[in-house]
């Protein structure tokens, strides 16, 4: 057995003998013979073709058969970088008798357009969003902003996988501190194998038990540049098109870039809006719950009345009332975004109408938990942040319990630990709660106005990075 051959069952022992590796002999100069390997899964083979005729037509002739450009190396044979290289999608030519290895970039990529995220939906602005590549990912964002301060980090997810992830910032804008404990946090990932966004989002993340996310994610290219300009720091991979962006406080899910592509007052009256729904969305139920089972004096006497006779036809707890319809809530809502859009919708329509009628009917629940339920979920849809609104449709369970329980006094002891693990939680060590606690009076009103631009000032934000006069004007959206 000669060395090509041998080289060639340590190539195929070395790829498992997998369908899709491509390995042939193709035929040389001076009667000896080459090594092409791929994967036919990764690779266009028309282009492959392609390089190999210009290859011969320079063999020909007195010149190399190669030499290096921007797409191809020649570099000495190793099997491990070889196998590294054919992973990543490249063409290889080995030639056994000089132990040389041309290596080409021929990627056959498939990729979706850059369309708006379906979870991201805005009136006004850009429609574009991230995809499942970094390099079209990167020219979106690097097509809004024109400046070498934006810094691309490249590193690898899972010793097995070897996924491709990129960390961004703005140099000059992020803290120096938020930088090291971001790449702190990268370097200590030790994982063998990299399939899903939540993995990397858990690394990130300063207390992974707590409800409140503390990651902020996103398919918005200009929700991204955004919070970079901000001093914020991006995570992406190759696999997904969500950005994870941190560190972010409490208020910025409670941001939407409509905000900033409306009027001052209409984008101010909405987020408002959004805060308000944020009361209404956890408290509503306990309110009714504990105005029900001990305060039923404070309902004026007609409304009161009315109350009672509806209640009385209950044969259970308000408490029990409650969940009942939560859960069913719950049920309409996964089983809309787990069938196929078109079903989806008609399931949410129908099983929502349906339900309801027949449950009052049945004397299950009354007409005004119904109400108070249906109230709660709206408020609840209003979160521009699908990862907050899950926190709050899971947060609203413990205040209905303390409510029955303890009527208002359970619902203020809920409240009083619902602060304290705001203030203490923290976002790659900066504070989470923010500028509220600690408050920051020139910060604060922004929670609830979107300031206008007009105002000549240099960017700000709830972590006070270093002052850069090259950016300028706004908060976050």
């Amino acid at each position: 057995m000669d060395k090509v051959e041998l080289m060639m069952k340590s190539m195929q022992k070395a790829f498992y003998h997998s369908s899709d590796f491509t390995i042939r002999q193709i035929d040389w100069r001076n009667r000896s013979s080459a090594i092409l390997c791929f994967y036919a899964s990764l690779v266009d083979a028309k282009e492959v073709q392609k390089i190999l005729d210009t290859i011969y037509a320079r063999l020909d002739t007195d010149k190399p058969f190669w030499s290096e450009t921007l797409v191809s190396t020649i570099e000495h044979f190793s099997l491990p970088q070889a196998v590294e290289r054919i992973c990543k999608g490249e063409t290889l030519l080995v030639l056994p008798d000089t132990g040389e290895m041309l290596s080409l970039t021929i990627l056959n990529k498939v990729n979706r357009n850059p369309d708006e995220p379906n979870n991201e939906h805005i009136l006004r602005g850009s429609h574009e969003g991230l995809i499942e590549n970094l390099d079209t990912n990167l020219a979106l964002l690097r097509k809004r902003i024109n400046n070498p301060a934006l810094v691309v980090k490249s590193f690898r997810l899972g010793k097995e996988t070897n996924t491709r992830a990129y960390y961004l910032y703005m140099d000059g804008v992020i803290k120096p501190e938020t930088l090291q404990e971001l790449e702190k946090r990268l370097h200590a990932i030790n994982i063998d194998y990299f399939y899903s966004i939540g993995q990397l989002n858990d690394v990130l993340e300063d207390s992974v038990l707590s409800p409140f996310p503390q990651v902020l994610n996103t398919e918005r290219p200009d929700r991204v540049v955004a919070n970079l300009v901000e001093g914020k720091v991006v995570v992406m991979t190759d696999t997904t098109p969500t950005a994870l962006i941190a560190p972010v406080t409490f208020f910025s899910y409670y941001q939407s870039p409509d905000d900033y592509n409306a009027r001052v007052l209409v984008g101010s009256f909405y987020r408002m809006v959004r805060l308000l729904s944020f009361i209404s969305a956890v408290f509503l139920p306990a309110f009714y719950i504990a105005v029900i089972s001990f305060h039923f004096e404070i309902l004026p006497l007609e409304l009161s009345n009315q109350v009672k006779g509806d209640v009385n036809q209950i044969p259970y707890r308000p408490l029990i009332e409650a969940l009942i319809l939560e859960i069913i809530m719950e049920l309409i809502r996964e089983s809309s975004i787990r069938l196929p859009q078109s079903v989806g919708q008609t399931i949410g329509i129908v099983g929502g109408l349906v339900i309801g009628d027949a449950i009052v009917s049945a004397g299950l629940v009354s007409n005004l938990m119904v109400i108070v339920v249906a109230l709660t979920a709206i408020s609840s849809y209003v979160v521009p942040s699908m990862e907050l609104n899950t926190t709050i449709r899971l947060l609203r369970f413990p205040f209905m319990v303390l409510a029955s329980l303890f009527g208002f006094f359970g619902i203020v002891i809920g409240v009083v630990i619902l602060l304290i693990h705001l203030i203490n939680l923290s976002s790659l060590k900066q504070p989470y709660f923010a500028p509220i606690i600690p408050f920051q009076p020139k910060e604060a009103y922004k929670v609830f106005i979107r300031s206008p631009y007009i105002k000549p000032t240099v960017q700000v934000t709830s972590f006070s990075p270093p002052k850069d006069d090259r950016v300028k004007n706004g908060d976050t959206p």
